[in-house]
């Protein structure tokens, strides 16, 4: 072996060390990931040339780990660009919610209750009277309590209509948050237009139905959509069935 080669061999060696060092100063993920596969890459270069095949073996299997953590960082950022410009479809919550009726002048909760639901409205009205303001369908109710740290209503809500609501629990609700970047963006969004439609509402005394309309269309949800897809997903389980 020339000493060239051995320099050359060298040189990888002290360029893998210096890419595995610089990743401690990383301070985002795609940088840190991008750099660990070219060193990965500098280390399998000189492990195989010098004759080191514990090092060799080691990148052989850090490099498609370092690669498949770079693919999800990817997809996770371009699924949440994607829900910043497209519709968002409840499509796939259906099966984690039940269907509730409740008659005119009946308290969907008061304020003080504990927050352990999420309510979808999707026929009806609902009077907040602490708010003096009414919601229609197509409209998210109770997210503020199930998110907030107290886990308590801060308003009440009373049905001024025979109303029909689709409820998710609080628990399969926080779990849904954290694993739908779609879902969680469309929460996140509706907590927020409604504390500053609160707040535009107290200082400007504008009438609730010019402050107040920030329903789960800014989400790209209505209420027609939802049935319809729910709908399908009724016959769809009852086809399973009748062929079984």
């Amino acid at each position: 072996m020339s000493i060239g080669h051995i320099n050359w061999v060298q040189l990888i060696g002290y360029t893998a060390s210096l890419l595995v060092f610089s990743t401690f100063y990383m301070k985002t993920m795609i940088p840190l990931r991008c750099v660990a596969i070219a060193s990965n890459v500098a280390f399998l270069t000189y492990g195989y040339f010098a004759g080191l095949y514990p090092v060799f073996l080691l990148h052989m299997v850090l490099l498609p780990l370092n690669l498949f953590r770079l693919h999800q960082m990817r997809k996770l950022i371009q699924r949440v660009r994607r829900s910043l410009t497209r519709d968002f479809s409840l499509e796939w919550i259906i099966p984690f919610v039940t269907r509730e009726d409740f008659k005119k002048e009946e308290a969907l909760f008061r304020k003080g209750d504990p927050a352990d639901k999420l309510y979808y409205l999707e026929k009806g009205a609902v009077r907040l009277p602490e708010l003096d303001r009414t919601v229609g369908a197509g409209e998210i109710i109770g997210e503020i309590g199930v998110f907030s740290p107290f886990k308590e209503r801060t308003a009440s809500a009373v049905c001024t209509s025979d109303s029909t609501f689709l409820v998710l629990g609080e628990r399969k609700a926080l779990e849904l948050y954290h694993q739908n970047p779609d879902f969680g963006l469309c929460l996140v969004r509706t907590i927020i237009r409604r504390l500053l439609s609160d707040r535009a509402h107290r200082s400007s005394g504008l009438s609730p139905a010019r402050v107040h309309r920030f329903d789960i269309a800014g989400c790209g949800v209505s209420s027609r959509g939802l049935a319809r897809q729910e709908r399908s997903s009724h016959n769809r389980a009852d086809a399973r069935s009748g062929v079984a």
